[in-house]
């Protein structure tokens, strides 16, 4: 008779495949063994029961492979192949290869360089924001793609999303290195429900406007790689409906904790907007603290989980100390800054898109674009000439208005990128800000007409701008702006931007008003 639990060890020989094999890497999580062969990789799954996974049996493992490779196919088909049953040749050893009665089964993988993936990459800083910003398109395409729960689906409620936080702080470990611990857990506990119960309204009304996915469930930089070019993401949540059936901004806070984990905040807001930019879903702001929080807890309890497991001393602090740290993380999303609305105010060609989207990094904060949400309020190109009719306009303020608003009542600080040269649009905004309980401050960005003109010529030529203001809208604003008033000016900071801008100067002065 075979014992199992040999069977790991037995499949890092490499005798044991049906391919060229000079050597086996094992690489195991709580939850699974990924065995590293030649050109492919083998995942297979613990005999584990934690409640939240159970693949306490052959069967339940077979089907979870089954749903490995329905939901990998969606995402990465070039990377998830087949499902091979592990059986016992005439000498009673395992192989992954031939036929008979499976004794274990595993997803047979297309083996990548572990040097793509993208926490990798950040580690050796070529994680650049190109990528960034290629990981928001293809998260926001397959957001846009993938299946919406229906209103009778048991996913996304208020309770749906309260159990898993739940869950999260009854597997975390008390510490007698961290004794604060047990207290800091029931504080964020009470948090949280805090946050179901006033906001309920809001849960509800995400899964009434199809908010709630069969998302990826796991989509954190470990998960990420870079093929052939292209973004690739992997390694869905394959054993837990529950886990990958959620708002599609609980998959994204995932990326943006794990990203701020690493300190990245520039690129986790950079992921954030750009996600934003694809999506409009600027209503989820409001969820998105509660999820950030949730997945934080997510990586404490898998620190939790881990140290129950380790038998090494060394090994046990250290995944102490993560879940702690991981714990430092949750509670921090769940401290808002005071709110503030920050406008840019200038012509066409100034650069407030540029000053913009160094500030979303640095303050950091969510922004809204009029040329972008000009475009979402208008798609057809057919009726491009119409974008910038007055009509045209005060409907792209109002959408930037709603977004603000969400933005601030999520805890975010807003940046309101537009021209902002009527006084009556800039007024809109300040009693927004008076509403909302917000500091104001004003952006005025400048630079030499000449310099405008050059700008806005070279931007037109290039085309690849999706500003679409060219020389006759310039030589319009000139006409027809009007200037900041003297009642402005305690809340305005003067940008230069034909000379070199201090972001983080101008940052701390931005926190300062």
């Amino acid at each position: 008779m075979y014992d199992p639990a040999h069977l790991i060890e037995d499949l890092q020989q490499p005798s044991a495949y049906d391919h060229p094999v000079d050597a086996v890497e094992l690489i195991e999580t709580h939850i699974s063994w990924v065995l590293l062969a030649g050109e492919f990789a083998y995942k297979i799954k613990k005999p584990v029961d934690f409640g939240f996974v159970d693949f306490s049996t052959l069967e339940k493992r077979l089907n979870c492979c089954r749903e490995e490779m329905r939901l990998n196919g969606r995402l990465a088909p070039q990377i998830y192949l087949e499902i091979v049953p592990a059986i016992l040749d005439e000498t009673s050893k395992p192989r992954l290869f031939g036929t008979g009665t499976a004794i274990e089964y595993a997803v047979k993988m297309k083996r990548f360089s572990q040097d793509a993936l993208f926490d990798k990459m950040l580690q050796c800083g070529e994680l650049l924001p190109q990528h960034i910003d290629a990981l928001a398109v293809e998260v926001a395409e397959f957001h846009r793609t993938t299946d919406v729960a229906t209103a009778d689906d048991e996913y996304g409620g208020p309770q749906a999303v309260w159990e898993p936080v739940a869950e999260n702080f009854r597997h975390i470990p008390a510490s007698s290195v961290y004794p604060q611990r047990t207290e800091q857990v029931e504080l964020m506990h009470k948090a949280a429900e805090r946050e179901i119960h006033s906001r309920g309204a809001i849960f509800r009304r995400r899964k009434s406007t199809g908010m709630i996915r069969e998302c990826h469930g796991d989509l954190h930089l470990g998960n990420m790689i870079v093929l052939d070019d292209n973004v690739v993401l992997f390694d869905c949540i394959e054993f837990n409906a529950g886990l990958r059936w959620i708002d599609v901004m609980s998959e994204i806070a995932f990326t943006v904790m794990d990203l701020e984990d690493r300190d990245r905040q520039d690129l986790a807001y950079r992921f954030l907007n750009a996600y934003l930019e694809q999506t409009g879903d600027y209503a989820g702001l409001e969820v998105l603290r509660y999820y950030l929080l949730y997945r934080a807890t997510v990586r404490a309890k898998v620190a939790g989980l881990r140290l129950a497991q380790e038998a090494d001393a060394e090994a046990r602090t250290t995944d102490d100390q993560l879940c702690q740290s991981y714990l430092d993380l949750a509670e921090q999303s769940l401290q808002k800054p005071p709110p503030r609305i920050v406008l840019t105010h200038g012509l066409s060609g100034s650069g407030k898109s540029t000053v913009s989207q160094e500030l979303l990094q640095m303050l950091p904060a969510v922004r809204l674009r009029s040329d972008v949400e000009r475009k979402r309020t208008y798609p057809d190109d057919k009726l491009a000439d119409i974008r910038y009719s007055s009509e045209a306009t005060a409907a792209t303020y109002r959408q930037m208005c709603d977004g603000v608003r969400a933005a601030i009542n999520g805890g975010f600080t807003a940046i309101a990128d537009a021209t902002f040269l009527s006084r009556q649009r800039r007024e809109e905004f300040r009693d927004l800000a008076d509403e909302l309980g917000a500091a104001l401050v004003i952006l005025d960005i400048t630079a030499p007409e000449e310099v405008l003109r050059q700008r806005v010529a070279a931007r037109a030529a290039a085309g690849k701008d999706v500003s679409e203001a060219g020389l006759s809208i310039l030589e319009r604003q000139l006409k027809q702006r009007e200037m900041l008033g003297v009642d402005e000016a305690a809340q305005v900071i003067e940008v230069d931007t034909s000379r070199s801008v201090d972001f983080k100067e101008l940052a701390q002065r931005i926190h300062q008003l």
